[in-house]
């Protein structure tokens, strides 16, 4: 009797036989829950009436009509309002029960990082807390959990949340089940699925837009960030936001003994490292950094890499990202191992991880079907590692040229892309390897700056 006098989370099922959506199911708003159905990359398949064919929620989203905000030029927008939204923009939050897979810690950096990608972009901010009430209240539970809407173990539903101005408002439920990762593909990533949870509770239901955050659909995808129309659907709610004052000009004639490194020009330099890191590709010069997201090289850069990354060395050698999502630098005889852009270890000695050698040159984390290796290159050899173990393979090093031929023996830095070709940068030059028979593509090597940075090929 209780349900159906108050909202309550909108489960999510296999697709009724019918597109009819039940009676009740149109009389009252519900709060979704997410459904992991076959991952796409690319845009989802569609029907000939516009409708996913592949398994969705078994609740129907509100029409369009009812939810949706319509432009100046009456182009109906696709971002759908619950009609709800908080009354304050200061939140809070606290975490009830963890998962198993993942430390405390990297629990909270990664809701932090989900709930960031919200806060960027409105005047809202979420504060932690741990002993008091809070706005939003996140759990991971299992099966019956006390609101009629019980999980389903591994697979099917992974988490539902509850809208603003309802019963529960603010509550998020993980299901504890599921084979909870981050940056791994392999299970279900927290990272997107806390990000979609987060935007119900701030008030907004599904989208119609494919690849939005706010799609009822699970996706792996990285870097994790808002699409133009979920941006539009929470600053309809909560507005953009602020821009901070500009600091104030520095008083004239101030000393300093402090050194600013050079800023390096990427058209006329060599590069220290470079590794696909959360989906971006960043390149790193003595103290600096660039970052290139789907081709194109983004505003601000090059930057200190010690903005992203507190305690990073000067200049490093090698860097790259494990299938857990932690990212490992090298520099010299040590390393480094950051977990986003908190350090969790380092420096410690390289010499620990069993290489004979060091420093390295390159450090290429390579994919093969449903394997995954990561590989260490110096001065012509190549050793294999464990990053689980912290081991190298013992039955390495082999011969750099001979098992990737046409590959040069000094190189400064590899990376794999997101088409499985290995490229391996030496001074100035790359050059791509097919991901097949391991040889060097023909045309190669080809100049860096011209095809990554845009730079005249004088």
């Amino acid at each position: 009797p209780q349900d159906t006098l108050e909202p309550h989370p909108q489960d999510t099922l296999k697709p009724r036989p019918q597109d009819t959506p039940h009676p009740q199911d149109t009389l009252e708003p519900h709060p979704q829950d997410t459904l992991k159905p076959p991952v796409w990359n690319s845009t989802p398949p569609w029907n000939e009436t516009g409708v996913f064919n592949r398994p969705r929620c078994g609740v129907p989203d509100y029409p369009t009509h009812q939810g949706a905000i319509k432009s100046r030029r009456h182009r109906q927008k696709r971002f759908v309002l619950f009609g709800g939204r908080w009354e304050k923009t200061d939140l809070t939050y606290k975490i009830m029960r963890f998962p198993w897979q993942m430390t405390e810690e990297k629990v909270r950096r990664v809701l932090q990082e989900a709930l960031r990608v919200w806060s960027d972009v409105t005047p809202l901010t979420f504060s932690e807390v741990h002993t008091t009430e809070a706005d939003i209240v996140i759990d991971f539970n299992r099966y019956w959990h006390g609101d009629n809407l019980p999980f389903d173990g591994p697979g099917g539903i992974l988490a539902h949340a509850f809208f603003p101005r309802t019963h529960r408002a603010g509550d998020i439920h993980f299901d504890y089940d599921e084979s909870w990762t981050i940056g791994n593909e392999m299970g279900t990533d927290l990272l997107q699925v806390a990000a979609h949870e987060f935007g119900h509770v701030l008030g907004l239901q599904h989208s119609l837009e494919p690849g939005a955050i706010m799609s009822p659909f699970y996706s792996f995808s990285y870097p994790l960030e808002l699409s133009e129309d979920d941006k539009q659907g929470i600053q309809y709610l909560y507005g953009p936001r602020p821009q901070a004052p500009p600091p104030p000009p520095p008083p004239g004639n101030t000393e300093t003994n402090e050194i600013t490194p050079q800023m390096p020009d990427a058209c006329h330099t060599d590069f220290d490292a470079v590794s696909v890191i959360r989906g971006e590709l960043f390149f790193f010069k003595d103290s600096y950094t660039w970052r290139i997201r789907d081709g194109r090289l983004q505003e601000g850069y090059p930057a200190l890499a010690s903005r992203h990354w507190r305690g990073i060395p000067q200049r490093i050698d090698a860097a790259f990202e494990d299938k857990t999502g932690n990212i490992w630098f090298f520099q010299d005889h040590s390393y480094w191992v950051f977990d986003a852009e908190q350090q969790i270890t380092g420096p410690d000695w390289l010499q620990s991880l069993g290489l004979p050698v060091s420093p390295i040159q390159a450090a290429l984390r390579w994919r093969e079907g449903a394997e995954q290796h990561t590989y260490f290159f110096r001065s012509g050899s190549y050793w294999r590692f464990n990053p689980l173990q912290n081991l190298v393979d013992p039955a390495y090093p082999r011969s750099t040229s001979r098992d990737w031929p046409g590959v040069p023996d000094d190189i400064d830095a590899a990376f794999q892309d997101q088409y499985g070709y290995a490229l391996f940068i030496s001074r100035r030059h790359y050059w791509k390897v097919d991901p097949v028979n391991r040889r060097v593509l023909e045309g190669y090597p080809r100049p860096v700056g011209m095809d990554f940075f845009g730079c005249s090929a004088s």
